[in-house]
């Protein structure tokens, strides 16, 4: 193969360019392009250098990503070499003797049936023009033959050359010596030759040639010739039927009945008066160019095919403003509302205008007429193109084009007539999108003032929030629990005050839970110090005119999501150069105070944190990404019928695909199974701990599930039952949740937790063994229950049984007293166990001085429990941590955590709330669900 080089022009040059592919330039380099071949070019012969390749360098060239969409040339020859290995893998091949270079030589050759010969011919009349000129059909065939014999014993290099005993069988193995003595090969070829020409035996010598019908602006006339022609020595010849024999006519008709059988639709076909041929319409010619010709060939009837019929994909582009215009952008969180812009179709290079969209819009079949050129093409979809093309310029014209959230997912395929846009030019930072389906950052160095050593993905994490920050497009940073977002938002602080100089760009909000402000301090204070910080909260606090004062001194101010809603006023005020919204999953519900009030709040540039962006349905992943880009995924009613019920309902995998087209440029996450952040995180091991109801719970387990059952039954004949169903069985999951824990927390008597030193728990009895066990071995561990009331019985009792504190971090602990408790447990001797309540100690908290978590009760939402369990699986940790959940056998709890354990998978997307889905299902699984099994209670 000798590969040749053109200039910039098109026209070939004896030095090769500079910028070619990096594939392309390492074959180049080192190497002068000292043979100069003349390559004819229409009627005119030019000259070029070329570097030659051997068959091997050849096709990894072909195999090769240039990078860039290959030439025609390069382009055919991927295709010819696609076909070769087809033929190759099916067998169609056979080791022969032939005349190669000036000698014989053992090879690989394909057998010579009429698939092979059809698809040939086919290739060879489907050559670009400059091969067609340069060589001709006899060079296809050539590089085809030599390519069979490469392959063939590519695929035969794992054969042990000293395992193969015949001399013969050896030469047809890789890097052999293929050399055959002369006396021996003309025996051998002269045997290849009958026996391949007894594979032509009875096969068909019937070609179908098809042609193109003559220009005409009659659709009647638009008729395509499929010329039947006989295969002679001398070429095909066209067969007419004054010219046969009766014998010889009777014979051509009896094949083309096989013709007929193998496709059908030329049954249906005209006929000459004159000829055999077959006059086809439009529609015909492309089902003989999708499937047709296959099925010709498979019979042994060649079909040779217009080598003038392009093939090519319709694709779809935008473009911005005309040069000249002003595109009107009005920016909001962001994200600008692009107003002038223009679809456009291309059939390959070929752009069309709208009386060419009109015309193709009203066409069937795959097989269309260009500007004079029959295009091949997916018919439906050139259809559709043309019709959503259409829509839109009305839309346009109407003064309501789609807005930014429509168009981004027009151009990430979330959306429009599932053509691809192959390009989008003029519209800013959507280009890059579109081209690479994600925004690429800059490098950027680590900030001289973070006190702190970044790892590879923090730094590629603040590249990324820094890069969207100067685009002004909101993000969603959504690391798991513990990779350090916080630090990843202080970095980020630091590089643009060092870039800003002394007069900085403006002060950062950062709204958070009031459980996590004390942590916001704390780690600007011990990471970035030079950054003055103002915590807004407490009776204490700035208000009114005197806080927009105080702001004005202060880099960063850290507030709650209460305070957002009480001091809206001064908060709005207040121009933010960033607001961070932290824990954002506690704003996912659009119509609380909080989440209208934190949206109310003007910044430049937004950020949302959170863990979980699916906590419990895919409206919270809605309402995040809203938060920071205000209308990307439309109203809450337009994204569940679009994307939420396909993928909650239904699994649909095309609108997950959709879904994360749109949303994966804005959201950064990055879990814990990651190659790149694993090795900084020691294991997890997560162990069930099942542990049977005494007699006691067991009788008041059953007491309450026949309370529920009796009590549904009367809700059905209520008219207003819906509502009041839901609340009975949430109630009653609540009270058998509090029946396994313990007798005494259902009944709330204040008895004791062990009478007669008996346990009246066989929750609590495992539990006090296995909290003994870790504090034995001089480790520390975290309990969570979501019951407060159950979190005081268990301190006291607990405190007592280990002799010392047991601090219990719920809802009801002021910020300084919580600050003071965490900071107490992370001391090297603080204390050997804390319990939180799962909704005031699951998020924001640094709690790695444990090792140890146990789960006593369950929320029954996974995303939840990992969010508590991801307090001191983190990074920071150095041991390995063990996570442990209580189930009582027999019971609702074992039989939802094996459904839980099933959801896991697809939890980031639809694990409802709580328990709150188990209020929907019926009476009778709902029973099966919750009564008791035999195997509940120990002995």
């Amino acid at each position: 193969m000798s590969l040749w080089f053109t200039d910039s022009s098109g026209a070939p040059t004896t030095e090769p360019r500079d910028d070619l592919p990096a594939p392309v330039a390492a074959v180049v380099t080192g190497r002068t392009l000292r043979r100069t071949i003349g390559i004819r070019v229409g009627e005119a012969t030019v000259h070029a250098g070329t570097v030659t390749l051997g068959p091997a360098a050849t096709v990894a060239l072909l195999d090769d990503d240039l990078g860039v969409a290959p030439g025609g040339e390069l382009q055919f020859y991927r295709h010819v070499t696609q076909g070769v290995r087809r033929f190759v893998t099916s067998g169609a091949v056979a080791p022969a003797v032939a005349w190669v270079g000036g000698s014989w030589s053992v090879r690989w050759t394909p057998v010579p049936t009429a698939p092979w010969r059809t698809w040939l011919s086919q290739a060879s009349a489907a050559a670009p023009q400059v091969l067609i000129d340069n060589g001709g059909a006899e060079a296809v065939e050539d590089f085809c033959r030599e390519l069979v014999d490469l392959t063939c014993r590519e695929r035969c290099r794992d054969i042990p050359a000293g395992a193969v005993r015949s001399p013969f069988v050896r030469s047809l193995l890789p890097d052999a010596d293929s050399a055959i003595a002369p006396d021996r090969a003309s025996a051998a070829s002269r045997s290849w030759q009958d026996w391949s020409d007894a594979v032509r035996e009875g096969e068909s010598s019937l070609v179908l040639r098809l042609h193109e019908p003559a220009a005409s602006d009659d659709p009647e006339a638009q008729h395509w010739r499929l010329q039947v022609c006989r295969r002679t020595p001398d070429g095909d010849e066209p067969l007419e039927i004054r010219r046969l024999s009766p014998l010889e006519l009777d014979e051509v008709t009896t094949e083309l009945a096989g013709a007929v059988r193998a496709f059908d639709p030329l049954a249906r076909a005209g006929h000459d008066d004159h000829t055999l041929d077959f006059l086809l319409d439009t529609e015909t010619v492309g089902a003989l160019l999708e499937h047709g010709a296959t099925a010709l060939g498979d019979a042994g009837i060649g079909v040779l095919l217009p080598r003038t019929i392009a093939i090519a994909t319709p694709t779809l582009s935008l473009r911005g403003a005309a040069p000249g215009a002003t595109v009107q952008r009005s920016v909001m969180a962001g994200l600008a509302e692009i107003r002038d812009f223009q679809w456009q179709l291309a059939l390959g290079d070929t752009v069309l205008d709208e009386g060419e969209l009109r015309s193709l819009a009203e066409q069937k079949g795959s097989l269309v007429r260009v500007r004079g050129v029959w295009v091949r093409a997916d018919g439906t979809s050139l259809r559709r193109a043309a019709e959503f093309i259409t829509t839109q310029q009305a839309l346009a014209a109407s003064g309501h084009p789609p807005d930014m959230g429509e168009l981004f997912g027009l151009v990430t395929g979330a959306g429009g007539p599932g053509i691809p846009v192959a390009s989008v030019s003029g519209l800013s930072w959507l280009d890059d999108i579109a081209a690479q389906g994600a925004v690429r950052p800059d490098p950027r160095p680590v900030p001289d003032t973070l006190v702190a050593d970044l790892r590879p993905y923090q730094h590629r994490g603040v590249e990324w929030l820094a890069h969207l920050s100067d685009l002004g497009i909101g993000a969603v940073l959504a690391d798991d629990m513990g990779l350090g977002k916080t630090i990843q938002v202080i970095a980020l602080l630091c590089a643009e005050r060092e870039q800003a100089g002394d007069d900085g760009p403006g002060p950062t909000l950062i709204v958070c839970p009031m459980s996590v402000v004390g942590n916001w301090e704390r780690e600007i204070a011990r990471f970035a110090p030079h950054l003055r910080v103002l915590v807004h909260h407490g009776a204490g606090r700035t208000r009114a005119a005197r806080f927009s004062s105080a702001v004005t001194s202060a880099d960063v101010v850290v507030t709650t999501y209460a305070l957002t809603v009480r001091d809206k006023e001064a908060l709005g005020d207040v121009r933010w150069e960033r607001l961070v919204v932290d824990e954002a999953q506690h704003v996912k519900n659009v119509s609380t105070a909080a989440a209208k009030a934190v949206r109310a709040i003007r910044a430049r540039h937004r950020v949302a944190l959170t863990g979980t962006p699916v906590e419990n349905r895919l409206e919270d992943l809605r309402a995040v990404v809203d938060l920071v880009n205000p209308g990307l995924l439309g109203s809450p009613s337009a994204f569940k019928a679009r994307f939420a019920e396909a993928i909650e309902r239904e699994r649909d995998p095309d609108a997950v695909r959709r879904l994360a087209a749109m949303t994966s440029p804005f959201i950064l996450r990055r879990v814990k199974t990651d190659p790149t952040i694993v090795a900084d995180l020691p294991t997890k091991t997560e162990l069930t701990v099942r542990a049977n109801l005494t007699v006691e719970q067991a009788a008041l387990y059953r007491a309450v599930t026949d309370d529920l059952m009796a009590a549904l039954g009367k809700v059905e004949s209520d008219a207003t039952h819906e509502g009041h169903r839901v609340r009975t069985v949430l109630a009653a999951l609540t009270r058998l949740k509090q029946v396994c824990n313990h007798p005494a927390h259902f009944l709330g008597d204040g008895s004791p937790l062990v009478r007669r030193n008996a346990h009246r728990s066989g929750k609590l009895e495992l539990l006090a063994d296995i909290v003994d066990t870790i504090v034995a071995d001089g480790e520390r561990a975290l309990l969570f229950t979501q019951f407060t009331a159950f979190g005081e019985m268990l301190a006291p009792w607990l405190a007592a049984r280990l002799d010392a504190p047991v601090p219990f971090l719920h809802g009801g602990v002021g910020r300084r007293a919580r600050d003071a408790m965490v900071e107490q447990f992370s001391e090297t001797d603080g204390p050997p166990l804390m319990i939180a309540s799962l909704k005031a100690g699951g998020t924001g908290l640094n709690l790695t001085a444990a090792n140890h978590v146990l789960h006593v009760d369950r929320w029954w939402n996974p995303a939840v429990e990992d969010q508590a369990t991801d307090r001191a699986h983190r990074i920071g940790q150095q041991r390995e941590v063990e996570v442990r959940t209580f189930v009582c056998i027999g019971t609702i709890e074992e039989r939802i955590d094996a459904m839980i354990r099933d959801k896991r998978v697809l939890s980031d997307l639809t694990v409802t709330s709580g328990e709150h889905w188990l209020a929907d299902i019926g009476d009778d699984e709902l029973h099966d669900l919750i009564r008791l099994r035999d195997e509940a209670v120990g002995e």
